[in-house]
């Protein structure tokens, strides 16, 4: 049986994000193509509200 709402449900489709950052492993920052520090970028942190990345601890948010 299927339920009625998804006679009328449209899927979503996820937009590509490509983040300008990446993880620096020897620093253990996230950094911007230029070098800079990817947390001294406001303009990024005001788009993305974090540059929290998954290569560290996946228990802790400030990796």
């Amino acid at each position: 049986m299927r339920p009625f709402t998804l006679n009328y449900a449209v899927p979503q489709r996820v937009p590509a994000v490509v983040t300008p950052y990446h993880y620096d492993a020897s620093r253990q920052l996230n950094v911007l193509p230029d070098g800079r520090l990817a947390v001294s970028d406001r303009a990024l942190l005001h788009a993305a509200g974090t540059t929290t990345s998954t290569a560290g601890s996946q228990t802790h948010f400030d990796d």
